[in-house]
């Protein structure tokens, strides 16, 4: 079998095919079984397999006995996320280091607090010797989500204490880690633009007076200028992403591989695997190139029945990707509406101002008002369905200048202070190995001799 690396040849696909022919289990053995795929059950409830302090998502209240849908609620560590962002933003102050503070720490720091965190984070903004040439340069990836588990798993070589599971040495990595995430993410997009497309490779050095947020745009851009309103939001965007409950798919990531025992290194690594899946944080990908399809294909945008007209052709698989979505629409746990998702359209409105794309954000407002009621005329749904965060945060990074390879270790950047809050809580509480059961449903088969096999 000869060829280049990525080489897909018939001989593996032909091999393929037998592992789709003999690996292909019956869907009516999950219904006769009552097995809880994804670890939900039928009406899309999460399967209860943990407890957690970090945060709580509300979606509904119970009134006579009745789970009656509501507007949907985001708590860190029992603060209305929407507080924090007001708190901040009335004060004047950027909120991510803060928020990173509560989610770990479990209460809203002070002044001295939040100044000794921020302190830290800016000690620990500084990369092992030779790191970025050796590691980030010397084999620059299309997909920033590997560069960064490429690079977090090599920094377990750096780390005299990699193995060391005692919570002041986990926090000791998990607040370098935080620091480093945002780092290597510029980084790894500045090599690949370099050496695969030819851009010019400039390297700044992070500041230690500025924010994550403040940080991300000045070593982004080549004259590492910005607006306050830019920092303020992208932000913004960071504490909304910061921490989701713990059932989502990365941070139960997080539970399951840091009750194995195994270092910070591998358990970060392994949740940034799953971020990286289009399920997960690609998906305001795919709105904003849902967006650019739909802006090409609807000649008017201000017309309600154009635009209505392009999402039923998303929803019978007629246009942009054929799944039948309407991406940045609908949520597994909340129905009415997502909090974050309503904050942040709050300050989009103000971007699309500063950066003269007001007719965007028309376009985005009408799909988020109409999206709802179309899929309610198309499909037979058994809660509500309303904007989540993914609607907006795309179009705002765009808004930013940011690159798509971006998008999605922006948000693992976020999702650090909730992936750190979690990994502690796993070793404070810690109990036994996460191993869920699953049911062998395969035929017994006799053993062949080799001579005797067709």
């Amino acid at each position: 079998m000869q060829g280049s690396f990525s080489d897909i040849t018939k001989e593996l696909v032909d091999l393929a095919e037998l592992c789709k022919k003999n690996g292909t289990i019956d869907p009516e053995l999950y219904v006769k079984y009552e097995v809880k795929r994804g670890l939900r059950d039928i009406n899309g409830k999460g399967v209860l397999t943990g407890l957690t302090d970090v945060s709580k998502i509300q979606s509904y209240t119970t009134v006579d006995c009745e789970m009656v849908p509501c507007e949907g609620k985001l708590f860190y560590q029992g603060v209305d996320i929407e507080d924090i962002v007001d708190g901040f933003i009335k004060e004047n102050r950027l909120g991510y280091e803060e928020t990173l503070y509560l989610l770990i720490f479990g209460q809203l720091p002070t002044r001295s607090e939040l100044k000794q965190l921020t302190d830290l984070l800016a000690e620990y903004r500084s990369l092992p010797t030779s790191f970025v040439r050796d590691i980030i340069m010397k084999a620059p990836s299309p997909d920033m989500m590997n560069t960064l588990a490429r690079s977090v798993l090599t920094l377990y070589a750096y780390d005299d204490r990699a193995d060391d599971t005692s919570l002041p040495n986990v926090l000791r990595q998990c607040l370098q880690l935080t620091a480093l995430v945002p780092i290597i993410s510029v980084y790894g997009y500045q090599a690949y633009k370099h050496y695969h497309d030819g851009q010019s490779l400039f390297i700044h050095v992070p500041q230690p007076e500025l924010s994550t947020a403040e940080n991300i745009l000045y070593l982004l851009r080549a004259d590492s200028q910005y607006t306050e309103l830019e920092a303020r939001i992208l932000d913004l965007a960071l504490v909304l992403h910061a921490e989701h409950g713990g059932g989502n798919n990365s941070t139960f990531t997080t539970h399951v591989v840091t009750s194995s025992g195994t270092d910070t290194y591998s358990c970060i690594a392994a949740s940034l695997g799953s971020l990286k899946g289009p399920k997960h944080g690609g998906a305001n990908i795919k709105v904003v190139k849902m967006f650019e399809d739909m802006k090409e294909q609807v000649k008017d945008w201000s017309s309600e029945a154009a635009v209505k007209q392009y999402l039923r052709d998303l929803l019978n698989k007629k246009a942009f990707d054929h799944q039948g979505l309407i991406y940045g629409m609908g949520h597994a746990v909340y129905s009415i509406s997502d909090p974050r998702a309503k904050i942040l359209h709050r300050f989009v409105e103000k971007l699309s101002v500063e950066k003269n794309r007001t007719e965007e954000y028309a376009l985005y407002a009408m799909v988020e008002r109409l999206a709802p009621e179309v899929i309610a005329e198309e499909r037979k749904i058994y809660k509500g369905v309303s904007a989540n965060v993914d609607f907006y945060s795309g179009f705002v990074y765009s808004m930013l200048d940011l690159p798509t390879e971006l998008y999605t270790p922006i948000f693992a950047i976020a999702r650090m202070a909730g992936w750190s809050a979690h990994r502690m809580e796993e070793l404070i509480n810690q109990g036994k190995i996460i191993r869920p059961a699953y049911k062998s449903v395969a035929p017994m088969k006799e053993y062949v001799p080799m001579g005797e096999r067709e």
